[in-house]
């Protein structure tokens, strides 16, 4: 099947999204903003999407969020942090504001090789994880070849890791995604 030069990929964000995100009240630190992006992911999963948030800061300021779109768009790639990562370079050029970091990225669980290797070229400086990849795998998810080392890997390319903030409540997420019988892509 041939396609057209001119044709589109569209992944559509849900208003719910941002209004969550505005509604929510102070994200100052990374225990409020992994409270959100686990907030996004629960929501997202219980309107039948794929039980991952993300959000991209600038400094002290939220940027943009997102949330997993995979099932929705059939699109592999439409993880969470792929798509906050996406919107935050559009505010970011559309705003004139600066597009080089120092950025944060808050996501609901570890990335996965994919979105490992996203962070790589992403400008991001920092990575705050709530859930760990151990937890999105015994959900029943594949999160790819990721190298064992993955978190000396990014600190080596300038990327400081925190874990585990609130990853019990992540975990919880995963698994009652899991346990509702949740498709596994």
């Amino acid at each position: 099947m041939a396609l057209s030069e001119d044709s589109q990929i569209v992944i559509t964000i849900p208003a719910w999204v941002d209004e969550t995100v505005q509604s929510f009240g102070p994200l100052v630190d990374d225990e409020s903003r992994a409270r959100l992006v686990v907030r996004l992911a629960r929501m997202n999963s219980e309107r039948g999407g794929g039980p991952f948030g993300a959000a991209v800061f600038l400094g002290d300021e939220l940027v943009a969020a997102g949330v997993n779109r995979v099932l929705e768009t059939q699109l592999s790639i439409a993880h969470a942090e792929v798509i906050a990562l996406m919107r935050a370079q559009q505010v970011l050029a559309r705003t004139g504001l600066p597009t080089t970091g120092p950025y944060t990225l808050v996501t609901s669980t570890d990335p996965c090789c994919q979105c490992f290797g996203a962070l790589i070229w992403s400008d991001v400086e920092r990575l705050v994880c709530a859930a760990h990849t151990e937890d999105a795998e015994a959900a029943g998810f594949d999160e790819g070849p990721k190298p064992s080392d993955w978190v000396q890997i990014l600190e080596g390319r300038g990327v400081a890791v925190t874990r585990s903030v609130l990853r019990e409540d992540a975990r919880r997420v995963l698994e009652d995604y899991r346990l509702r019988g949740g498709r596994i892509y």
